[in-house]
């Protein structure tokens, strides 16, 4: 893999329906060398497919992990600003306000752990959580 490839993955990654056309004009490639590359990091197994995620309202399960956050604010964050620092996370799927140690119960959903550390990391630095404990959901009936 060559610095084109990483780009590659890092636009798919953003958006795995870009066009061949989309993907050679940003990285500097014809639309037939972009889609090269990609079938070649498929056949590689470099990538292993493309999927969907839901928003919130979207019927049915969702895929990769169901995680519950409980979040614990730190003292200089209020409870409507944390409300409004989350509200544009997407993986954040409900915020319920508790009683007992922690302010928040968080449901959200993440693709794999990688996304998981990222949000919980953008949780503390960003939204004003000053601890968390995390449940991963292994099956629902």
């Amino acid at each position: 893999m060559d610095p084109i490839d990483e780009k590659i993955l890092s636009l798919l990654q953003e958006n795995a329906r870009r066009s061949f056309s989309e993907l050679g004009r940003l990285v500097g490639l014809s639309t037939n060398a972009a889609a090269a590359r990609v079938r070649r990091l498929e056949n590689n197994e470099i990538i292993l497919g493309y999927t969907v995620i839901t928003g919130k309202d979207a019927p049915g399960p969702r895929g990769g992990l169901e995680i519950f956050i409980d979040v614990r604010l730190d003292s200089e964050t209020d409870y409507d600003a944390f409300l409004a620092r989350i509200a544009p996370i997407k993986q954040i799927v409900d915020a319920i306000h508790m009683t007992g140690p922690y302010d928040y119960l968080l449901r959200a959903y993440t693709p794999d752990t990688a996304a998981l550390d990222s949000l919980l990391r953008r949780l503390k630095r960003e939204c004003g959580a000053a601890q968390t404990q995390t449940r991963i959901a292994l099956r629902s009936s």
